[in-house]
């Protein structure tokens, strides 16, 4: 498998396809590249070099125990681009790959970054705080914990539910989507989901958002039940430079997915600006 070696050893599995102008997906929590399937068919069929990883502790990148923190996933994605020469990239996150992206495009991408997509993104910073009032409450981030460090295989299951959608009234259940949601998070490591929790719940990235210089799209659906809609993308919107913002009413978080149609023609429009 085609891998590279971080500076703590850590080996990372990446995917690299096509050539032409790169377009890197970062995957959210406790996914892997796999998740992004629907995307770089779509763009290696349209001239593009098509990469994503798997983040440390996640799918078939090394189950270290250390460095699950944001700046880690970071400095990650940076040895990546770096290996592979990646210029003129545009980079995409989805949740916590969002976050990733909002960082990496922050301190490391100087030089490298074209544009960046952050769809269903955990920034500016989801839990609730004093400063934060509308976040997320620990007490969720909490139970999160206990289901993913003690119960994962039946906690992750009911996840895809709330995750896609399916738990809405009318809604049509893909059985494949929520197994395959399944296989990807079961492939990484329990105590990297459960430290990776810390990393997407509670980093600020309200600093990074304000120095990104780079053209940058921000997609959310309006029925997001992990990442609260209210409370993350309008905001990040405002935060970056040059921002372009696109409310889905009723999508949920997993709609790089559920309506991968539309949000591809949406990043292809994005793109080709």
């Amino acid at each position: 498998m085609p891998t590279i070696t971080t500076r703590d050893g850590t080996e990372i599995f990446y995917k690299d396809w096509g050539q032409g102008q790169p377009i890197v997906f970062h995957h959210g929590w406790p996914l892997s590249a796999d998740d992004w399937e629907g995307q770089m068919m779509f763009f290696l069929q349209r001239g593009y070099r098509v990469i994503a990883h798997d983040r440390r502790g996640h799918g078939r990148s090394s189950q270290t125990w250390t460095g699950h923190d944001m700046d880690t996933y970071a400095a990650d994605a940076a040895a990546v681009t770096a290996a592979l020469d990646l210029r003129d990239a545009i980079h995409v996150g989805h949740s916590t790959g969002g976050g990733e992206v909002t960082r990496y495009v922050a301190r490391h991408g100087q030089g490298r970054v074209a544009k960046a997509v952050l769809i269903s993104a955990v920034p500016p910073l989801m839990l609730k705080t004093d400063t934060n009032p509308d976040g997320v409450p620990m007490q969720i981030f909490d139970e999160i914990r206990v289901g993913t460090g003690f119960n994962r295989a039946q906690y992750y299951l009911d996840l895809t539910l709330p995750f896609y959608g399916y738990n809405r009234p009318g809604a049509k259940t893909s059985e494949s989507v929520r197994q395959n949601w399944w296989r990807q998070a079961m492939m990484g490591s329990t105590q990297a989901h459960y430290e990776g929790i810390k990393a997407f719940s509670e980093t600020d990235f309200t600093e990074d958002l304000k120095a990104i210089d780079v053209p940058t799209l921000v997609l959310h659906g309006e029925d997001d039940q992990i990442v609260p809609f209210a409370n993350s993308a309008p905001k990040s919107a405002k935060l970056l430079k040059r921002s372009t913002f696109k409310a889905y009413p009723g999508l949920p978080h997993g709609m790089p997915t559920t309506n991968a149609e539309q949000i591809n023609a949406d990043l292809l429009a994005f793109i080709q600006t």
